[in-house]
């Protein structure tokens, strides 16, 4: 993450830039400067997982009680010296850094297999030095420090430039992360999370001021040395020659340096004693080898400016007073850079707008303000109405586009070349599929602050149209009080990270495709509203990590038709609705997500929090054709045994060996229930969030342990530890979940009976492993699992065979 190289040349060879502080004392110091004010440390939460969880077993499917505990803790220290906590998430991928997160997704995929690879070879977890943080860690982490009455925002773009942003807008004390790109943004301290200690509260500050001293170079230079040495938008080989070029030429080369450091001191000296001679003379494509790669530069150079900074090396330097088609251009001055920049006044609006020179017909063209971003666009005049239309920059071509004036609504959208007919299209067009994917511009939705909800009136191309809808999913997104329903009722399109999965055990199907239906029919209820059905719905992307996806392109998947009675109801019902009865309509909504409105009466009688546990495990053994008896067992008595272990107990419990198996099926049981975040957020709340948060339903190791048991035929009455409360609560939880399957035609049946009549369950599955013992097949309600695998075309049967 971050600057590449960066990282270490602080850490080796400008040690000095590091400096050792204690919060305490600079939360006192703040005080004193700021009588009233609170000291406040902006926590990237994505940056501080592995550091929060302390917990010894990771490979099981997560301590949640002690990672808990854990958070409690870390919040509970710098509470009681009087410093705030402000928590953000990632909320979306950019579509700049999408190539960087698939080519770390495909390097976590290499780091699984050799995990499960020393799990089969040693049968224990393997050392700290390949942890792999457990599956929905970041999900949880959200509603735990919620849960802890910390303040916790969701992204609504990459979250380390809204984190930057803050603390620079809200006076901060700091940033408390472990990504370099902190040092590179011009904002308030930065604060490594590796280096803390919680007990003295002593860290590492790393000065920026400091590494522009030692470079040789000022703050605004450093997004410029960033892009130069690659990042997360700009890959590392695009200047790797530049790079080398510049070492060659490099006189001071220190020999105490590693190569990787010099390189560093010779881009930097580069920009010191070349760049800058010429700086706002030339333009940096006539100073550097952009070539085509020129758009994403300054696309990686702006994402360093927060809203109000700008960049001396944008613009050319005038050399007076210009007149461009009969408009006054005077001179504005920069007044970070010092510089003077020509400013026409615009037709309609009557204001001072700045000017920029086009890179490719090398003339200047007014530049104006994008409603989103705050930051300037150049205009582009269109031959045939030749009417200025401002531009954007397409998110898969990296190209600027103009934009494009719907008729109809009166919105700009962006414009695409269909690559056949060479006729621009509004963004949304689909040329492949020959489906127009419906995006929908919101006018009338305020672009509110993510933290404050400001006024500034937005135009959002979304896919839905109803703007009171998209503002409380916007809302709910922001207070990390949902999960990705925002993501696709905006953008249509969403993510899931890796798993640990098995890649080789092909009789477990990966957890991307078990809860795809749920998928499909939330997508459904999101992007259906009022539209008549799902037939009538956009596809949307997902870009859900599982053996045998090269992640090369998302996967489109279609909404699928939900079945309730009476049809299903509007978001507008189910999020704002107050008459009563709607919780009761609500709850079948979420059922039907499921698909189990059949088991609505199984289910109405089993208390909390193990109502949520039962509609899980019934959509599971439902599913999953090679689940039995013995894994419903040891799913149900870890439940039930959980509420009498204190974390202590559950810390210090030992397991005989680790089974890959059970790995995995921990791994989708906590992946059903970040599902179950999805679900009930789309559906209105029906559950209490509490209800399906692991550390009240899922304890790793204790599951671990009661599958051990139920494998080697433990008796119900040993797997509850004599317990008879506990033992009679089993017996009707089973009763619940055994029920609803049979009238799925699905009986759940105990492993020596499944083995006697499906040899080499785990083994390979050939092309037409179907389940075998009851036949059963759910036509038109989504495809079984097996019958589903990689692709980027749409959802379609034929294509999606996975054996």
């Amino acid at each position: 993450m971050g600057v590449r190289g960066l990282h270490g040349f602080v850490g080796s060879s400008c040690p000095h830039i590091c400096m050792v502080v204690n919060f305490k004392e600079l939360a006192e110091h703040h005080r004193s400067r700021h009588p009233g004010g609170t000291p406040t440390i902006v926590v990237d939460a994505m940056c501080c997982l592995r550091y929060w969880y302390t917990p010894e077993s990771w490979i099981c499917g997560g301590q949640w009680r002690e990672y808990f505990s854990s958070l409690r803790e870390f919040v509970k220290t710098f509470t009681a010296v009087g410093i705030k906590l402000i928590f953000f998430f990632d909320g979306m991928v950019e579509q700049s850094k999408r190539d960087e997160w698939v080519k770390r997704r495909l390097k976590n995929n290499r780091e699984i297999a050799k995990i499960f690879h020393y799990i089969k070879s040693h049968r224990e977890q393997p050392g700290r030095n390949m942890f792999f943080i457990p599956s929905g860690l970041a999900i949880f982490t959200q509603f735990a420090l919620k849960a802890l009455g910390q303040e916790t925002l969701c992204s609504l773009q990459e979250a380390d430039y809204e984190v930057a942003s803050y603390g620079l807008r809200n006076n901060c004390l700091g940033i408390l992360g472990e990504d370099t790109d902190y040092l590179i943004y011009d904002t308030c301290p930065y604060f490594s999370i590796s280096e803390l200690s919680l007990d003295s509260l002593d860290t590492v500050m790393l000065c920026r001021e400091k590494l522009c001293q030692s470079l040789g170079l000022s703050l605004s230079d450093l997004p410029l040395l960033a892009c130069l040495l690659g990042n997360d938008i700009i890959p590392e080989g695009m200047f790797e020659s530049f790079r080398y070029k510049c070492l060659s030429s490099y006189t001071s080369v220190k020999e105490n340096f590693d190569k990787k450091g010099n390189i560093i001191l010779a881009v930097a000296d580069h920009i010191c004693k070349v760049l800058r001679l010429h700086q706002g003379e030339k333009k940096l494509e006539e100073m550097l080898p952009l070539g085509p790669n020129k758009a994403l530069f300054y696309k990686g150079m702006a994402s360093y400016l927060l809203p109000g900074q700008k960049s001396p090396w944008f613009f050319q330097k005038p050399k007076g007073v210009v007149t461009l088609d009969k408009q006054v251009l005077s001179m504005s001055s920069d007044p970070k850079s010092k510089q003077e920049v020509p400013v026409c006044t615009h037709p309609e609006s009557k204001q001072e707008v700045p000017m920029c020179t086009d890179p490719e017909s090398k003339q200047e063209v007014p530049l104006c303000t994008h409603p989103e971003s705050k930051q300037e666009v150049p205009m582009y005049t269109d031959p045939e109405s030749k009417q200025e239309v401002p531009m954007c920059t397409h998110p898969e071509s990296k190209e600027e586009v103009p934009m494009y004036t719907d008729p109809e609504s009166k919105q700009e959208v962006p414009l695409c070349t269909h690559p056949e007919s060479k006729q621009k299209l509004p963004a949304g067009m689909d040329p492949e599929f020959n489906l127009e994917a419906p995006l929908c511009t919101n006018p009338e939705i305020k672009q509110e602050d993510p933290v404050n909800m400001g006024p500034e009136v937005k135009q959002q191309i979304t896919m839905v149209s109803d703007p009171e809808i998209l503002k409380v999913a916007r809302a709910h997104h922001v207070q990390a009080e949902s999960y990705l329903v925002y993501n696709v009722m905006s953008s249509g399109e969403v993510e899931c990270s890796n798993s640990l999965e098995d890649a080789m055990d092909q009789a477990l199907p990966s957890q991307a495709f078990v809860y795809r239906p749920v998928r499909q029919r939330v997508y459904s209820l999101l992007l259906g509203d009022g539209r008549g059905g799902a037939s009538t719905c956009p596809t949307v992307k997902e870009w859900f990590v599982y053996s045998g996806n090269p992640l090369r392109q998302p996967d489109l998947v279609r909404p699928l038709q939900m079945n309730i009675p009476g049809g299903t109801p509007s978001l507008k019902l189910l999020w704002l609705g107050q008459e009563a009865g709607l919780q009761a309509q609500r709850l079948d909504t979420l059922l039907a997500c499921f698909d189990l409105s059949f088991s609505r009466e199984e289910l109405q009688v089993v208390e909390s929090p193990f109502q949520a546990l039962c509609c899980l495990l019934i959509y599971l053994f439902v599913q999953v054709d090679t689940l039995c008896l013995e894994d419903l067992h040891a799913f149900i008595a870890q439940a039930l045994c959980l509420e009498g272990k204190t974390t202590m107990e559950l810390a210090d419990l030992q397991l005989d060996h680790v089974d890959p198996r059970a790995v995995q099926l921990g791994t989708l049981l906590v992946r059903g229930l970040t599902t179950l975040v999805l679900v009930n957020s789309a559906c209105g709340f029906p559950w209490k969030t509490s209800d399906f948060m692991p550390w009240n339903l899922f304890d790793g190791k204790l599951f671990h342990q009661k599958y051990l048991q139920s494998e080697k035929g433990y008796t119900a009455e040993a797997l509850v530890e004599q317990n008879r409360s506990r033992l009679t609560r089993l017996h009707a939880l089973k009763s619940v979940v055994c029920k609803a399957c049979m009238k799925e035609n699905r009986p759940i049946v105990s492993r020596r009976h499944w083995r006697s009549h499906h040899s080499g369950r785990r083994g390979r599955q050939g092309p037409s492993a179907h389940r075998t013992s009851s036949g059963y097949s759910r036509s038109g309600q989504g495809q079984h699992w097996r019958d589903q695998g990689p692709g980027s075309r749409q959802y379609d049967p034929d294509q999606w065979r996975r054996y």
